[in-house]
């Protein structure tokens, strides 16, 4: 059985993030994929469905949000400690538009003791700016993968 403590830093991000996505159905349904992993930072992308539209026919803040949220969890537990977030805020710049590839990317700012904070860049695929949000972490008890 593979430990915590025999992976290198990159494959202990990756194996965590398994580890989560295989309970991750929200993430699944809403048809996000992992684009890449690695200590503190992830890329996650969802394309914008007919479903996801509101009343303007423009993507739903919500599914933006959804998607930066799941980048913002992938990034802050890739060190095998359960991380969850404990505030969270999005601005948005420009609209999804039907049929979009939205790309978040996550990368931390700040980890000490049991606090984090995360920066999610959300682009369309064209590159242009989408979202900007920012995640507070917090570690609680226990572990993604075996010690």
């Amino acid at each position: 059985m593979t430990t915590a403590t025999t992976l290198s830093p990159q494959a202990l991000a990756e194996a965590c993030a398994e580890a989560m996505w295989s309970n991750d159905s929200t993430s699944q349904r809403l048809g996000m994929r992992i684009e890449s992993i690695a200590p503190g930072e992830a890329t996650l992308s969802m394309e914008v469905t007919d479903l996801m539209l509101n009343g303007h026919g423009l993507a739903h803040g919500g599914f933006v949000f959804a998607l930066a949220d799941s980048a913002f969890a992938f990034a802050c537990n890739g060190y095998n400690q359960l991380t969850v977030g404990h505030q969270a805020a999005i601005t948005y710049m420009a609209p999804g538009r039907l049929g979009d590839r939205l790309t978040a990317v996550a990368h931390e700012v700040h980890r000490a003791g049991r606090n984090g904070i995360y920066d999610v860049h959300v682009t369309n695929g064209r590159g242009e700016p989408v979202a900007e949000f920012r995640g507070h972490s917090r570690t609680v008890k226990g572990t993604h993968l075996p010690e």
